[in-house]
C-alpha cells in the first residue's frame, strides 16, 4: 500500500505564491529549490508550490480544478479564519454557508486554486 506524502501546486509566480501561503497559513515554506517550496501541516502531508515553466514533464494545467480541503473544529474557529484572512485580502469564491456536510468558506490563491475551509456536522 501507500501512504499520500504531498499534494503538488503549479503555480506561475514562486515568489507571490510563496508570499501567499505563508501570510495565509501563518507558517514559512521550505525552499527546497528556486522553483519549489514545501509547506508541511503538521499531518504528515505537505502542500508544495512548483513553478509551472519549471515542471518535467510539461503541463499546462493551472488552478481551480481541484480543491484544498482543511477541516476546522467549530463554527467559531471557521469564522474566525474567515475573517484573518479577509484582513490579509484574502479572495474568496464562497463566504461562510451553512451546507449539508457543515459550515464551509471558499478562498483562492493567486492561480486560482481553491482552498475550503469546512466544519463537519455531527
Amino acid at each position: 500500500m501507500f501512504k499520500i506524502d504531498s499534494f503538488v501546486l503549479y503555480v506561475e509566480d514562486i515568489e507571490i505564491s510563496n508570499k501567499f501561503y505563508t501570510e495565509t497559513f501563518e507558517c514559512e515554506g521550505l525552499v527546497l529549490s528556486p522553483t519549489f517550496v514545501s509547506f508541511p501541516l503538521g499531518t504528515g502531508v505537505t502542500i508544495e508550490l512548483k513553478q509551472l515553466a519549471q515542471v518535467s514533464p510539461s503541463a499546462n494545467t493551472t488552478g481551480g480544478g481541484t480543491e484544498l480541503s482543511l477541516m476546522v473544529e467549530g463554527s467559531k474557529t471557521l469564522r474566525n479564519l474567515y475573517e484573518q484572512w479577509e484582513k490579509k485580502g484574502v479572495k474568496f469564491l464562497q463566504i461562510p454557508t451553512e451546507l449539508v456536510f457543515g459550515l464551509t468558506f471558499v478562498a483562492i490563491d493567486p492561480d486560482g486554486h481553491r482552498i475550503r475551509v469546512f466544519t463537519q456536522n455531527k
